[in-house]
C-alpha cells in the first residue's frame, strides 16, 4: 500500500508542475475553494424552509465537522505520525502545511459537510462531493498530502457525518412540515 500511495502521489504531482496555469489553479482549489464552499454552504441554510431545517443544517454539519476534523482527525495524529510529501521528498510545496500527514483534517471537513448537504438536497451534496475530491486532488498537486490522506480524510469524514445523521434521525420528525 505504501509504494501504490507513492505512485499515485508521484502521478498526480508529476501532471502539469512548473506551469504557473496549473499551480495557480492548484491553489485556488486546495486554499481558496473551502471558503467558498463555507460561503455556499451558508447559503444554502439561509434559503431552508423555515427556522427549525436552518438551525438543523447549521447544527448537523458543525457536529459532523467537529468531529470528523476536531476529534478523529487530531486523535488519530496524535498516534499516527505520517510525513507530509514535501518533508519526504525534500521539496518545496505549492504553500506551507505543518503537522502530520495523514489524515488530511481538509477531506475530513468538507466531506463530513458535503455528506450533511447530500442528506438536506441531493442536488447541492453531489456538486459539493465534486469540488471535495477536486479540493484533495490539489492538495495533492501541490505536495501537501499523499492520495491516502484524502482518502482517509474522506473516509472520517463520511462516517462521523453519517454517524451524526444516523443519531439524530428521531429529531427529524418535526422538521417534514417545518
Amino acid at each position: 500500500m505504501f509504494s501504490l500511495d507513492r505512485t499515485v502521489f508521484q502521478l498526480i504531482y508529476a501532471v502539469g508542475h512548473h506551469n504557473a496555469f496549473w499551480d495557480v489553479l492548484a491553489i485556488f482549489f486546495a486554499e481558496y475553494l473551502p471558503y467558498i464552499l463555507v460561503i455556499a454552504f451558508l447559503v444554502l441554510v439561509y434559503y431552508q424552509k423555515g427556522w427549525r431545517r436552518k438551525v438543523y443544517l447549521f447544527c448537523e454539519a458543525a457536529l459532523a465537522i467537529i468531529i470528523a476534523r476536531g476529534i478523529v482527525t487530531e486523535i488519530i495524529r496524535y498516534f499516527y505520525h505520517e510525513p507530509r510529501p514535501f518533508s519526504f521528498y525534500n521539496f518545496t510545496p505549492l504553500f506551507n502545511e505543518s503537522a502530520w500527514s495523514f489524515p488530511s483534517g481538509h477531506a475530513a471537513w468538507f466531506f463530513a459537510l458535503a455528506l450533511t448537504i447530500w442528506f438536506a438536497n441531493r442536488k447541492w451534496g453531489w456538486w459539493f462531493f465534486a469540488l471535495s475530491v477536486l479540493m484533495g486532488l490539489a492538495r495533492i498537486y501541490a505536495g501537501v498530502h499523499w492520495p491516502m490522506d484524502i482518502v482517509g480524510g474522506a473516509v472520517v469524514g463520511l462516517l462521523s457525518a453519517w454517524s451524526i445523521h444516523w443519531l439524530l434521525r428521531g429529531s427529524r420528525k418535526g422538521l417534514e412540515g417545518a
